[in-house]
């Protein structure tokens, strides 16, 4: 093993040649910084993956959805679709009488007959909701009542067991990053966008050698004063458990013609090459002598003030890292773990390791349920008194809420809840999640994506956590975000968003976008009016359904100033996306509804518009000054920034 020991070496060896010293010891801090500075920035090599061959591989660049994900409203549960409004005022002892359609929707059965007042269909979890129908009754809450009827004893809210077009994943909107790893849940989520091959980084390709005289490989008998070589198996295990491709060379003895032949072809085959043993000074330890030889600049440090690792060498041999690991395995796997897989990580494209479990504060209350364990996926952020375990909540046919989480807690199955303010284990999916280092919470908009590409690009983890405007200024009062990002109208003002600020809030302003009515183009109801217009030909034809938002979104604000007193048909049918309007109105669920420009313009809808409002930040003051925040206002400020959003059909502020 090359022993950093000069008793490990021969007689001879000792006795022609006098011990170097080590002259210069470089701080832990300074090695690495100094072994960084020589090696980045780089291009990291990428390659196209089919999903099925791109585990464990790190996304080279990133990915948008090409679809809304569901790409219809559908159904949670087994059940019966049906008309809210109908049932309003069903109960235990007042029972509705429903006539059931003469269809039957299973998965992958598109509806042909509408749900009319007084109607309902069959309909199994995962079929499209039909048109007319704006909630799911379970089938357990039904009695039959005749061969063609069901009687109902409970009311439905709007949007009960559905699954809104593009409530998990929305089309156009950043479904991965590039640097992030691939699981099986990234996986999940691509296949579900219908993407079979991925863009990945390349694997660097680590050559591993063992160095010493007294080296045996583990299966052969060792003769007297010889030793297993333990080194080789761990350092190549430790290279793929962390990015890369190992590739072992075995034990190479303390020949320095030898080595240096073996170093030089390991060199050629690979972009990174890790020795063990032969980096102390003595007489026998060659390692350190044949890199000056490999190619500029070399060493880069030789000694770092580390217990134990002191002996560890780092070079760059013409851009490739080549690294002496000490021989005594503790301190071989000491240093690697803690100078080494940083950078391996980074040439893999992976983010840098965390650990396993964090304690985090939960800021609102979850409900459980009695007498059942409940595991709550999370989103961590970073809070103003430490770590908050945001609850991600999509339901359980969302793939995101599994694929965004970093981790879950735990409701044990004698309580009722978790109240607000508990201080809470989370168990992380991976070991390398990290805290985002930039938290963005409220309404969404797909230019946001465009705004925090350049973060990302510059290493920056944002979080961005979709909850409508009102939500994210809740979440900034509470200290849970950086930015709230918010779209309010005042009516009383006449203005957006300034007037919704609270203590310790600034507006920053961000972008203008277009608001509008969608329709199918060819809707001889709509083509050629304007905004006002169109909605008083909506609302003059009884058959025309809408498609409404969610209170509390600013979108809502603007169709309720429009609709005055009106409800028309479908009015309390209530995505939450842009995107979900738009595939209501595309698939026929829906006539009309208001979105903004680029979505309608995205799914080949005709647009009306209407406002153009006002999308921007509420910043919490006392953040203002995170490193995080300030690259995100360069970011916004950014003459690529501007370009993209207009690109987009968003106007700059």
């Amino acid at each position: 093993m090359a022993s950093d020991m000069t008793n490990a070496r021969s007689p001879k060896d000792r006795g022609s040649v006098d011990q170097d010293q080590f002259l210069t010891i470089l701080s832990r801090e300074d090695a690495s910084a100094r072994f960084e500075a020589a090696l980045f920035p780089r291009a990291i090599p990428s390659e196209q993956r089919l999903l099925s061959d791109a585990l464990g591989c790190a996304l080279a660049e990133d990915i948008v959805a090409p679809i809304d994900v569901p790409p219809f409203d559908r159904s949670n549960v087994d059940g019966f679709a049906v008309r809210s409004a109908d049932l309003a005022s069903a109960t235990e002892a007042t029972p509705v009488r429903i006539m059931l359609n003469d269809e039957v929707i299973a998965c992958g059965t598109a509806p042909t007959r509408p749900v009319l007042s007084g109607t309902a269909t069959s309909i199994a979890t995962g079929g499209p909701v039909p048109r007319g129908a704006d909630a799911i009754v379970m089938v357990e809450h039904t009695q039959p009542a005749g061969p063609r009827a069901i009687e109902i004893r409970r009311a439905a809210s709007p949007g009960q067991f559905v699954s809104y077009a593009g409530s998990d994943i929305a089309r156009g909107e950043a479904l991965l990053r590039a640097g992030t790893m691939i699981g099986s849940r990234e996986i999940g989520m691509c296949a579900a966008c219908g993407i079979a091959r991925i863009p990945v980084a390349r694997r660097p390709r680590v050559a591993v050698i063992s160095t010493g005289d007294e080296l045996v490989q583990p299966g052969q008998p060792l003769w007297p004063a010889a030793i297993y070589d333990t080194n080789g198996a761990i350092v190549a295990s430790a290279v793929n458990e962390n990015g890369g491709d190992a590739v072992f060379l075995g034990a190479i003895a303390d020949d320095e013609e030898q080595l240096e032949a073996a170093m030089r072809k390991a060199l050629q085959a690979s972009d990174m090459l890790v020795l063990s043993g032969g980096t102390s000074k003595g007489a026998g330890d060659v390692s350190h002598r044949i890199i000056a030889r490999l190619g500029k600049p070399g060493i880069i440090a030789h000694g770092v003030a580390l217990k134990p690792g002191k002996p560890l060498c780092l070079a760059v041999c013409d851009g490739k890292p080549v690294v002496i690991l000490p021989g005594f395995p503790t301190s071989a796997m000491f240093t690697f773990h803690d100078m080494i897989v940083p950078v391996l990580r980074r040439m893999a494209g992976l983010p840098p390791r965390s650990d396993a479990k964090v304690t985090a504060k939960v800021p609102v209350r979850i409900a459980s349920e009695l007498g059942r364990t409940e595991f709550v996926m999370v989103s961590l952020v970073e809070g103003d008194q430490g770590l908050i375990a945001y609850p991600s909540g999509k339901g359980s046919g969302a793939i995101t809420s599994f694929a965004q989480a970093d981790g879950f807690l735990r409701i044990d199955a004698l309580a009722d809840q978790m109240p607000a303010g508990t201080e809470a284990e989370v168990t992380l999916f991976t070991p390398h999640v990290r805290v985002p280092d930039l938290v963005i919470v409220g309404s969404h908009c797909t230019g946001l994506d465009l705004v925090t590409a350049p973060l990302a690009r510059a290493g920056l983890s944002v979080r961005s956590i979709a909850v409508g405007s009102l939500g994210g200024l809740a979440a900034a009062r509470r200290g849970e975000c950086d930015f709230a990002p918010i779209h309010l109208f005042d009516e009383a003002t006449e203005s957006y968003n300034t007037p919704f600020l609270m203590a310790g809030l600034e507006l920053v302003q961000g972008w203008r976008r277009m608001q509008g009515i969608v329709f199918r183009v060819g809707d001889a109801r709509f083509e050629g009016l304007n905004a006002q217009d169109a909605v008083a030909a909506a609302l003059a034809d009884a058959s025309c359904i809408m498609v409404n938002r969610n209170q509390g979104a600013g979108t809502r604000i603007l169709i309720d100033r429009l609709l005055g007193e009106a409800r028309p048909d479908g009015y309390w049918n209530q995505p939450r996306s842009h995107n979900a309007v738009a595939a209501a109105v595309a698939q026929h669920r829906a006539d009309w509804g208001l979105t903004i420009a680029p979505v309608a313009h995205a799914a080949g809808l005709g647009f009306i518009p209407l406002a153009e409002e006002h999308y921007d930040f509420a910043l919490v003051t006392a953040r203002k000054q995170r490193p995080a925040v300030q690259a995100f206002l360069e970011a916004l400020a950014s003459e690529e920034s501007r370009a993209a959003l207009e690109r987009a059909g968003f106007r700059p502020a």
